[in-house]
């Protein structure tokens, strides 16, 4: 009796790993299935070909689809891209769509598609696609009509743009081209250019910019830093253009060591030392001149301007009188 329980109990074992196998075994294999959006069309119409593969995750297969055409009457139009996604027990599910049409009436039943599972190879279920003509009723006329007329597109800017373009571009140079002829006609420069204003000399200059430094009372609203700059800098320009030193680029104290040497600046030197003292203080050392201050220091660069100004020399009064006949000459000759 013990006998006969451990033989079934060692059959009853046996059986349930035969089927753990046998489920082990199923479950490595490789399906592919297809089937048809439409299994009925017309000539030139266009279907799906819904292709769907199982297969264990970790296995590398490779799907064989036609390029061109699925067989002899069965063209494809276009293959989308693999979609893959995990599934239950470990499985991959890959899904493609091939779009397909057909030119000629047929029933046509489709080769079935490959997949490639190491030394296997897995073919598909076929299914049928049946291509149909259009039904005409011959008998009937009204049934037949005549080619449409060509259908004109709608009105778009943009088509006409480079036709706009070209037209204005056209109109540009012959403008350009027309001006440039009339000013060489004319004996005129192609570019007509505007006359410099003649340089004031050194000394004009100077008196106008502390004019303008004078008028916009800049130490009276607490900018002295600013006061001192313009005064020190309007100096500056006129000691490069009158003495021919590089005086921007030199400290104060090198400006002074060369103005003592010039014997025309003798009365003024003091005058100068008191202005670039001053500004040093007031733009190194934030000092806050008095009014008083200010004012001499204004007056100081007026001074210093005067005294050491060059005399412009006058044209000569044969030059202007020569001049004066030539206008008279030319207005007797008009009349």
């Amino acid at each position: 009796m013990q006998m006969k329980i451990f033989k079934q109990s060692i059959l009853f074992l046996i059986f349930i790993q035969c089927l753990f196998v046998g489920n082990n075994v199923f479950a490595q294999r490789t399906l592919i299935d297809v089937k048809l959006d439409s299994a009925a069309i017309l000539i030139g119409e266009q279907t799906l070909l819904h292709l769907t593969v199982t297969t264990d995750k970790d296995k590398n297969v490779q799907l064989i689809i036609p390029g061109d055409t699925l067989m002899r009457g069965v063209e494809v139009l276009n293959l989308s891209k693999p979609d893959s996604s995990i599934i239950e027990n470990n499985r991959l599910l890959i899904k493609q769509d091939i779009l397909i049409t057909s030119f000629d009436s047929a029933l046509y039943l489709l080769p079935p598609l490959r997949v490639i599972d190491g030394p296997d190879t897995v073919l598909s279920n076929q299914v049928a696609l049946k291509v149909s003509t259009i039904p005409v009723d011959v008998d009937n006329p009204e049934e037949f009509y005549d080619i449409k007329h060509v259908w004109k597109p709608p009105f778009v800017l943009a088509d006409y743009y480079p036709w706009i373009f070209g037209i204005l571009t056209t109109l540009f140079l012959i403008c350009v081209i027309g001006y440039i002829v009339q000013r060489l006609r004319n004996k005129k420069p192609v570019l007509p250019f505007k006359k410099e204003e003649p340089k004031l000399p050194p000394h004009e200059q100077a008196i106008k910019d502390l004019d303008q430094i004078k008028q916009q009372k800049l130490w009276q609203q607490g900018r002295n830093k600013e006061y001192y700059t313009l005064i020190t800098d309007t100096l500056r320009r006129y000691i490069v253009e009158r003495f021919d030193i590089n005086a921007m680029e030199m400290t104060s104290g090198e400006i002074l060591d060369i103005i003592r040497k010039e014997s025309e600046a003798d009365s003024v030197y003091k005058n100068l030392k008191q202005i670039l003292n001053l500004s040093d203080f007031v733009k190194f050392a934030k000092w806050s001149p008095l009014p008083d201050e200010n004012d001499l220091s204004m007056m100081n660069a007026y001074l210093f301007v005067n005294q050491t100004k060059q005399a412009v020399i006058a044209p000569p009064e044969t030059d202007k009188v020569a001049e004066t006949d030539n206008t008279n000459d030319s207005l007797t000759t008009k009349e």
